[in-house]
């Protein structure tokens, strides 16, 4: 069993046990969070549910770390006048255990 969901303005694909990297949600490590927003569910009979079956869904997941990505490094360059700039970036992040999908 598997679920699709959006967060962050991206989707992705959970099964209970994974732990997946999204954008920075609000809360403290070992706390709880639910993804209400469920794109698409798969159950175990090769069923795939979509609309408002999905919408139905939840899934049920713990707060692992807050964290940062590594960093970045962009580099912008013009082959006139000597121009060039470079910037680094870490992007932050929530790492979350899925612990289970309820329909």
């Amino acid at each position: 069993m598997y679920a699709v969901i959006r967060s962050g303005g991206k989707q992705y694909r959970v099964a209970p046990g994974d732990t997946v990297k999204v954008e920075t949600l609000p809360g403290k490590v070992g706390g709880k969070i639910t993804f209400g927003d469920v794109v698409a569910v798969a159950t175990d009979e090769k069923k795939l549910l979509t609309g408002a079956d999905a919408a139905k869904a939840k899934v049920i997941g713990k707060i692992i770390a807050q964290g940062r990505h590594p960093k970045l490094t962009v580099f912008k360059y013009r082959c006139i006048k000597q121009y060039k700039i470079v910037r680094g970036h870490r992007q932050n992040y929530t790492a979350v255990e899925v612990s289970g999908i309820e329909l």
